[in-house]
């Protein structure tokens, strides 16, 4: 197993990309730390990580809160031993035309996508041991090009590239930094705004998803597979010469 005795803590466990990413690494062997605000869906996880023979712990994270993410991560540390990897998936989104984006709206966009990530990459940095780690941090083809009705959330993901970047030259070589850039994943994260999107576009709901296919080259929506492969290779020793990099998954829909 290519993961097999490594301890990895990765951020939005409960559900969408998250899950997926946290049930593929503790397939590989790893020892996952499962850190979400949404305490329930981590422990549902954590119970079909369970089911299949693998290893991890569930933790209440509100990754906005320095205090509680460094707590969460000493607990995981000190049940696991050293840290060896850390993904960033926790996110949030909002579509809403710009002059609607009220101040709130932009905060709490900001403060979980960009500043959690930022005290998620602190933590990680800190626990790593002296032979160091990976990190992975989410950022979005959003965070490569802007569109309307997304300011905040464009914002925050061009930051995490930013960010990611800042970390990766920061800490080489004991420690690698990249960021995956994704297109449209069919998460829970995107069907409670999918409504939003087709009230902005004037189609119907249920014509959202075909309209992103029709305009992808590789003629299909990103999926939780193709993710998870990514991921794998970012963490391993097949990316050992890559640090700072934000990689386009997009299906050929983002090409920069």
């Amino acid at each position: 197993m290519k993961f097999e005795g490594k301890t990895v803590i990765v951020t939005g466990a409960g559900s969408g990309i998250g899950r997926a990413v946290s049930i593929y690494l503790a397939k590989e062997g790893a020892k996952v730390g499962l850190f979400d605000l949404n305490y329930e869906g981590a422990c549902e996880t954590a119970k079909e990580i369970v089911s299949t023979g693998g290893v991890s712990m569930p933790q209440k994270v509100d990754i906005t809160n320095k205090d509680m993410v460094f707590k969460a991560t000493e607990a995981i540390v000190k049940e696991y031993g050293p840290l060896n990897h850390w993904v960033n998936c926790a996110g949030y989104s909002k579509i809403i035309p710009f002059l609607e984006h009220t101040e709130e709206i932009w905060d709490r966009t900001l403060d979980i996508n960009l500043k959690g990530t930022f005290f998620c990459c602190q933590a990680a940095v800190t626990y790593m041991d002296k032979e160091g780690g990976t990190i992975v941090n989410f950022s979005s083809q959003s965070g490569k090009k802007g569109t309307n009705s997304y300011a905040a959330y464009c914002a925050s993901k061009f930051g995490i590239i930013g960010l990611t970047q800042s970390v990766a030259v920061e800490f080489a070589p004991r420690i690698r930094c990249n960021c995956i850039c994704p297109s449209v994943v069919r998460t829970p994260m995107w069907d409670k705004q999918l409504h939003d999107y087709a009230n902005k576009k004037g189609i119907a709901d249920e014509a959202v998803m075909p309209r992103f296919i029709s305009n992808t080259p590789l003629a299909r929506l990103c999926e939780y597979e193709d993710v998870t492969n990514l991921v794998s290779f970012l963490l391993g020793k097949e990316s050992s010469y890559m640090t700072g990099q934000a990689l386009n998954l997009t299906g050929g829909a983002c090409m920069y």
